[in-house]
């Protein structure tokens, strides 16, 4: 899946002239708590938060703090072409809420994690109602292709499969099914040897 399916594109910005409280104010009306700073021609200058803005807001009061001194100047971007699992890394290694999206030095879209969480939601079929089956499987050859064939055998509809990132000779799987009967897939799979951990319908 690329960004620019997920992105949210033409996002509400403010100029880089614009005050600090009006900053706020466009934040506060649309809910929103990320504001990119653009220059004539959706030029990026940089990328305030809420957070940042509320920090500002007395020393911008009472000193000569503005919007640019506060935005990051030289924000993280990404590309509506880059994966999204590219953003996914970008925000979790910088722990960051969201992005720019930038397309020849122009502005065209903001990722946040809201976006890439709702992403995973919708791959991983967490919101439709499904059966699942959590089961280890040896590293041997065609072990994984069994397991598959007495799934589907048994009335099994694979939605999705998850499994643990690192590499051991034993791997938890975590099978997502349409709703079906899952005591007679656990029991066709045990019944040829393999170690079922739990299954729900």
């Amino acid at each position: 899946m690329k960004i620019h399916s997920l992105m949210i594109a033409d996002p509400i910005t403010i100029n880089e002239n614009a005050s600090i409280r009006e900053a706020l104010e466009v934040m506060k009306v649309n809910s929103i708590r990320h504001l990119p700073v653009v220059s004539k021609g959706k030029r990026l200058k940089g990328f305030v938060t809420l957070a940042d803005l509320k920090q500002g807001l007395i020393p911008s009061m009472v000193g000569d703090v503005t919007l640019t001194d506060l935005m990051i100047k030289d924000p993280i971007v990404v590309d509506p072409d880059d994966d999204v699992e590219t953003a996914a890394r970008i925000i979790y290694k910088h722990k960051i809420g969201g992005m720019p999206v930038v397309k020849n030095n122009k502005l065209v879209g903001i990722i946040t994690e809201t976006d890439i969480l709702r992403a995973f939601i919708d791959m991983m079929g967490l919101l439709t109602a499904s059966s699942r089956i959590d089961m280890v499987i040896e590293d041997k050859p065609g072990l994984f292709r069994k397991v598959l064939q007495i799934i589907h055998d048994n009335g099994g509809d694979i939605i999705n499969v998850g499994m643990p990132a690192q590499h051991t000779d034993t791997r938890v799987y975590y099978f997502r099914l349409s709703v079906c009967d899952t005591d007679i897939i656990r029991k066709a799979l045990e019944e040829e040897g393999f170690e079922v951990i739990s299954a729900t319908n």
